[in-house]
This record gives C-alpha cells, sequence and structure tokens, in this order.
C-alpha cells in the first residue's frame, strides 16, 4: 500500500512509520515538527519507501498519485503540549481532520483517526467501553484537546455516512516507550528523568489517581491490524493495557527500577484530572485478535535504558 501518516516524527507516528515500511508499505510521512522531532525519523531516510514531508495539515492537503491509507496523528498529545499550543491543538484536530478526511474521500482511501481516552474525560464509567459517552468539561483548559478528539471523531464519522468513507477510529490510552521527549510533561517519561538525574519525583495530588500504560510496540501492534484488517468500517477500538496502577506506586516503580535516591514530592493535582482510566478492551480481543503483551515493568526497564542512553548523547 501506499500509506499517508501525519505527525510522523511524533513518538507514536515515528514507530508507525517504521512498522508500515518493515511491512514493505510505501510510507508518505507529514509533520511541522511542532512536536515532532527530526531525529525520530532519520534513520528512515535512507530508506527508499519512505518520503518526507514538512507540512502543517491546518493547510490544503494534495498529494500526487495514489493514497491507500490515510493516517491521522498529527496534534499535540501531552497535556503541556497542548496547554502550549491550545488553538493548534484545535486546528489540527477540527481543519487538520477535515483536510484529511478530503484527500482520503479524494483518493477513495482508507482513514484512520488517532483519537484518544480523553474523549472519555473524568470517567463515571470504569472500565471504559467503546460505547460509553464519557464526562467532560466543555470549557475547562483540557477541552482543547478532549473536545477537538470528540468532533474529530465526528466528523470522521459523517465522512463514513454521508460519503461511504471506509473510517476507522481509534482511542488510545496512555502509552510510554522509546522516542518520547524528556520534557513533553506526561508522567513517565518525568518520572525517569527525575529519577536518573536525583531529583524528587512530582507526583499531582496524593498519587491514588490510577491510570493504564500501554509498551508503544503493542499500541502500534493494534494500530496497524485497525488499519489493515477487512470489515471494520466505522468501528471504534480501544487500545491500551487494562492493567490499572497507582501513580504513586508507578513511582516507586520508576525509582526501584533506575536504582535512584529520589524520593517523592506531592504537588498540586492539575484541574480536571481524571481519578480512573483503564480500557475495556473486549472488542479490541474479539475483532482483532490484540492484547498487549509488554507488563509495566519489563516495558519500563526498555524506557529507562533509552533514556539513560540519551541522556549520555547516544542514539
Amino acid at each position: 500500500m501506499r500509506v499517508l501518516i501525519t505527525g510522523a516524527a511524533g513518538f507514536i507516528g515515528s514507530h508507525l512509520c517504521e512498522r508500515f515500511l518493515n511491512e514493505g508499505h510505501e510510507v508518505i510521512g507529514l509533520d511541522n515538527f511542532i512536536t515532532g522531532r527530526p531525529e525520530n525519523i532519520a534513520h528512515l531516510f535512507e530508506n527508499p519507501n519512505f518520503t518526507f514531508i514538512r507540512y502543517d495539515v491546518t493547510n490544503f492537503l494534495y498529494v500526487e498519485g495514489k493514497v491507500d491509507l490515510v493516517l491521522h496523528f498529527a496534534c499535540p498529545a501531552s497535556p503541556v503540549d497542548y496547554m502550549n499550543h491550545p488553538i493548534h491543538t484545535m486546528k489540527v484536530n477540527s481543519v487538520g481532520t477535515l483536510n484529511t478526511l478530503g484527500l482520503a474521500k479524494e483518493k477513495g482511501s482508507r482513514y484512520v483517526f488517532a483519537s484518544s481516552s480523553e474523549v472519555y474525560g473524568n470517567p463515571e464509567v470504569h472500565p471504559q467501553p467503546e460505547t460509553y459517552w464519557g464526562k467532560v468539561n466543555p470549557i475547562g483548559p483540557r477541552s482543547v484537546y478532549d473536545e477537538a478528539k470528540r468532533f474529530s471523531e465526528a466528523l470522521t464519522m459523517a465522512y463514513h455516512r454521508q460519503h461511504g468513507l471506509d473510517v476507522r477510529i481509534v482511542r488510545i490510552f496512555n502509552t510510554y516507550g522509546p522516542r518520547m521527549r524528556r520534557d513533553d510533561g506526561r508522567v513517565i517519561p518525568t518520572f525517569i528523568i527525575q529519577a536518573l538525574r536525583g531529583e524528587d519525583l512530582t507526583v499531582h495530588g496524593d498519587g491514588t489517581q490510577t491510570r493504564s500504560f500501554c509498551y508503544v510496540d503493542d499500541l502500534v501492534e493494534g494500530i496497524y491490524r485497525v488499519a489493515v484488517t477487512e470489515g471494520l468500517e466505522g468501528e471504534v477500538f480501544n487500545l491500551g493495557n487494562p492493567e490499572e496502577h497507582t501513580i504513586l506506586d508507578l513511582a516507586k516503580m520508576v525509582i526501584e527500577i533506575t536504582k535512584s535516591s529520589s524520593g517523592i514530592k506531592f504537588v498540586e493535582r492539575r484541574k480536571d484530572d481524571p481519578d480512573r482510566r483503564k480500557p475495556d478492551i473486549t472488542k479490541a480481543k474479539k475483532l482483532l485478535g490484540w492484547e498487549p503483551k509488554v507488563n509495566l515493568r519489563e516495558g519500563l526497564e526498555r524506557t529507562v535504558e533509552w533514556f539513560r542512553r540519551t541522556l549520555r548523547g547516544g542514539p
């Protein structure tokens, strides 16, 4: 296939480019480097099946030749990033979604939209199935991300219903692994960098809030199956690891794995921070035959080693 991936230089996008290339597909990667990094895809430039275009998908989008599959993964994804770029976050999940859907319609492409577990807000249903509509503050500080993703889901389904476009939506739960930016504000890179530097780990609130952490290789496998499996038109999938951990337990595990002398410092909790977050992946198991294989300790060990190398200036 000839595959277009937006957000190609991002954490997840770069792993997706790699996976599709390894499967023998041709990949066109787009990124404007607001939060993506050139070094995430530098190793792909020698691959003759990889083309990179520096581009902002909130502008009109045209690509020559056939496009079999569009994966729209461009978006600031961490609270720090989307609060630093609130308007662009909303534009890339509105105008950008419109432009990529328009391209898919023109080319007759299959379309995969990267949504988020944030569409569930601070959920009243636990774990969260795809049928849950969510509890979101539409004017809170996180709404620039939450509501933008919800709008993009609605727009994606409108194209499916009105134009018959083959669309699929993936709701991505907390994901971690190599190529995360050390300063992106997400909890795992923040904890790892603090521990490796011997600084206290900053836990927001009392640390009893829970998250479910999925290693990036497992996530990419799920996304790939959503993208290539026939007969999934209009389907929505939770992709994440249903293992639930408190933030405080995560902090202690990072300190243990890094053998750090760091302590734990409790700071004010962020506004609208969800109390619990855990995916119900029954649908993905049934229709995709997918479930995560890497447990949190194993994934953290791999991720810590990657951050150790980058802090020493390694690749």
